[in-house]
């Protein structure tokens, strides 16, 4: 077995991603822990929002757009994979889709204990800078 993916994207949100894109070149997330709008993927041009080393990538989704976490949350959700997806309504106005009338949210799922094996033997994930 292959050790899973921390971070996901459904076809709406990898839509969405595209068309943000589009309109303002790479992008980048950064999970939210819990400020101003919940818990909530936050979608940045990529670098404007800045990561160091309290912050963790889970990975990337929709042909290379990171997806990061601070440390303390990461540490809280280790054992969770993590899948962005998109609703209607408005989320904060930080991140990028708030205009569309589209917000994106995550879902989870707890890994089973063959993949935090799988996932412990890969080591921990990159940090930022």
């Amino acid at each position: 077995m292959d050790t899973p993916p921390r971070i996901l994207s459904t076809p709406a949100a990898d839509d969405l991603i595209a068309r943000l894109e589009a309109r303002h070149g790479p992008l980048m997330f950064h999970q939210s822990g819990g400020c101003c709008d919940g818990s909530a993927p936050m979608c940045f041009p990529k670098g404007e929002f800045r990561v160091g080393a309290q912050d963790v990538l889970l990975g990337e989704i929709a042909d290379g757009v990171q997806v990061w976490i601070g440390a303390a949350q990461f540490d809280y959700w280790r054992h969770t994979q993590v899948t962005v997806d998109v609703v209607p309504g408005r989320g904060a106005g930080m991140s990028l889709e708030a205009p569309e009338g589209l917000r994106f949210i995550v879902r989870s799922r707890i890994f089973t204990d063959e993949e935090v094996a799988l996932l412990e033997a890969a080591g921990e994930p990159a940090r930022g800078a």
